[in-house]
Order: C-alpha cells, then structure tokens, then sequence
C-alpha cells in the first residue's frame, strides 16, 4: 500500500511538472484533467472505484473554479458597486470564499487532486458578463448572478455532501453548506432590494 501511494505522488509530481509548461485556461484545464485521470488510473483497482473517484474530482475541480469565480466576481463588485450593501456583501463573499477556497486546496493537496489555476470556460463567462455593466445594472446583474450561482451551490454541495465516495470530500461539503445557505439567503435579500433601485 505505501509503495503504491509513493508511485502514485511520483507520477503526480512529474505530470505538474509537464503540466506546468502549458499556458492558456483550455491547455490547464485539458492538463489538469489529464493529470487527475492518470492518477485515478493508478490507484483504482476497478472500474467501478475509478468512476467514482474521477465524480469526486470532478465535484471538486467544479466546486474550485465557482469558488474562485465568488472571489474574482466580489473584488469587481468591491470597486464596482453602487450600492454599500452590495459592496459589503461583496467583501462577505471575499472574506468567506477565500476561506473555503483555501480549504479546498489543501483537501486536493491532500488527494493528489490537481485543481485548474484559471476558471473554467462557464465560470470565466460569468465574470466577463457580469463586469461588463455598470452602474446600478451592474449592481443588479451582480446580486441576480449571486442568487443564481448559490442555488446551484447548495444545491451541488448537498449532493456532494450526501453522494461523494470520500469521507473527507464529503465532510468538507457538509460544512461548506451552512455558510452558503447563509449567502444564498443574503443574496436574495440584497436582489430584492437592487431590483427597485
């Protein structure tokens, strides 16, 4: 069991290492995926378990690029935002997803899961969308967005917390969820108030 761990860190550590020589967010993202499917390879020991581990790294690596995308989204609406609440909610958004998002990291450090350093392309369209406004619209294209993406994040950590084939994953889901019910319900206060403005 160790030599089969240290084979599989050493694979890890020589496919960052091609990895890293590419550029672009479809290269990372494709090498990325690459990386975490040869590791999957090596350590499931059936079809079955493999399917399983590519599902949980691949909640983890949607769970990621969303989590940075919170982040990159709230620094705009910082700056950007008419409104002080929204602005507030915004630093709420920095402040927490932060949190999270290095959590998750060091749990993918922890599995040998290699996580995208860019947005994947749905996540990157959001942020294009969503900075291209100004002004009050910008305001309400932010909140709409923020109870948007909240939905789906309960809604994908509950799965995740309920379906995922790791303990630690799972665990991390569920304790992640509280404080994104918290946001999701401050998101839909805020939206209300940015659609009479």
């Amino acid at each position: 069991m160790k030599n089969k761990g240290v084979l599989l860190s050493l694979a890890v550590a020589v496919m960052l290492g091609m990895a890293s020589c590419n550029s672009g967010s479809t290269d990372s993202k494709d090498s990325t995926e690459a990386i975490n499917n040869e590791a999957i390879d090596a350590t499931a020991s059936t079809d079955s378990m493999a399917r399983a581990q590519k599902q949980d790294v691949d909640d983890v690596i949607e769970i990621a690029s969303a989590g940075m995308m919170e982040v990159e989204l709230a620094k705009i609406a910082v700056n950007k935002a008419t409104s002080p609440q929204v602005r507030k909610f915004a630093q709420m958004m920095i402040d927490d997803h932060t949190k999270a998002n290095d959590e998750l990291k060091s749990l993918a450090e922890s599995k040998s899961i290699v996580l995208p350093t860019t947005l994947i392309d749905k996540h990157q369209k959001v942020v294009n969308e969503v900075s291209e406004e100004t002004g009050k619209k910008f305001d309400k294209k932010y909140m709409d967005t923020m109870v948007e993406d909240h939905r789906e994040d309960v809604d994908k950590f509950k799965k995740i917390a309920d379906n995922a084939n790791d303990a630690e994953i799972k665990a991390f889901a569920a304790k992640t969820l509280p404080t994104l019910m918290h946001h999701r319900e401050e998101a839909e206060k805020l939206e209300k108030i940015t659609d009479k403005m």
